[in-house]
């Protein structure tokens, strides 16, 4: 666990947006960590490790509810670090656009949402259209954008079957001859679930988008 985890959570724990983004703000300007790190060691940890009290259950909606609200605000923060991160790194901009974004009836959209931004911090032009696209629209978008990756994120399992609809539209009514790129926790108990649904690449973390620039 990242020696920041600790502090930060006790302010997302305590719902105090002011703290929490003050406290990463002050942490990226000191360059105690970058972006990808509290990401993945801060961001997604709070996020994802979310614990309700069973005498609270009531109250767990809305505070998972606000608990995404502060994080998704401190990722729209970040995006001027991502841009500082990627000259100070000398990464070029490749001139590739990457579509992003979530399949119908998928709401959680935070996981695309810094997909998007690692895909950014590694010269891609990423294109985030966030939860719950019906797959008409992906399709639509796509022959309009005329992406070289497609990425969808699956937190929930269930809707798998909206990504397999969604990729077989995209593979049977337009021109795309890129790579299907699907990523999230619907496929950590059987990663190979993104072959079974007719995707080309499974993203299993931020090196992989790192891997796939460098390959070009």
């Amino acid at each position: 666990m990242h020696p920041l985890y600790n502090e930060f959570l006790e302010y997302i724990d305590k719902e105090d947006k002011e703290k929490c983004v003050e406290f990463v703000l002050s942490k990226l300007d000191n360059k105690e960590i970058d972006v990808p790190t509290l990401y993945k060691e801060i961001l997604e940890p709070s996020l994802n490790k979310f614990y309700c009290d069973a005498e609270e259950e009531n109250l767990c909606i809305w505070k998972e509810h606000v608990r995404s609200s502060i994080i998704r605000t401190i990722i729209e923060l970040c995006y001027p670090y991502i841009l500082k991160e990627r000259r100070e790194r000398g990464i070029k901009n490749l001139n590739k656009k990457v579509f992003i974004g979530c399949p119908a009836e998928e709401y959680h959209e935070i996981g695309a949402r810094m997909i998007a931004d690692i895909f950014t911090l590694n010269g891609y032009e990423a294109i985030f259209v966030g939860a719950n696209t019906p797959k008409e629209e992906i399709r639509d978008a796509i022959n309009t954008l005329q992406p070289i990756y497609i990425g969808m994120c699956v937190t929930n399992y269930f809707t798998l079957i909206e990504a397999e609809k969604a990729i077989s539209l995209i593979k049977e009514h337009t021109e795309f001859t890129g790579k299907i790129i699907v990523g999230g926790q619907a496929f950590l108990s059987n990663p190979d679930n993104y072959k079974k649904i007719g995707a080309d690449i499974l993203i299993q973390n931020y090196g992989d988008i790192e891997k796939l620039a460098k390959e070009g």
